[in-house]
């Protein structure tokens, strides 16, 4: 049985692909996160109500757990959808 070749993908394209991205609330100087800011906490959940990643979203560990939990918070108060369609 043949095998198949896979594409290589040279590395500097492979840097291009992961930029490093700059934690918003550590460029602001946030100390704490509220969960009654939903204006902050709404562009960081998808359009299906999951909550975004850091990795795409960009934010350092620390703040992306704090969001984790202010947006969970916010969901248990009916402040923020556990999804758009209810």
């Amino acid at each position: 049985m043949a095998r198949k070749t896979r594409n290589k993908v040279s590395k500097s394209t492979r840097k291009k692909m992961f930029t490093q991205k700059i934690c918003r609330f550590c460029a602001d100087k946030v100390s704490s996160l509220n969960f009654f800011d939903i204006k902050s906490l709404k562009p960081l959940i998808s359009e299906r109500g999951k909550i975004i990643p850091s990795r795409i979203s960009g934010n350092c560990a620390k703040h992306q757990r704090a969001v984790t939990t202010a947006i969970k918070r916010a969901r248990c108060i009916a402040l923020l959808p556990f999804s758009e369609a209810h």
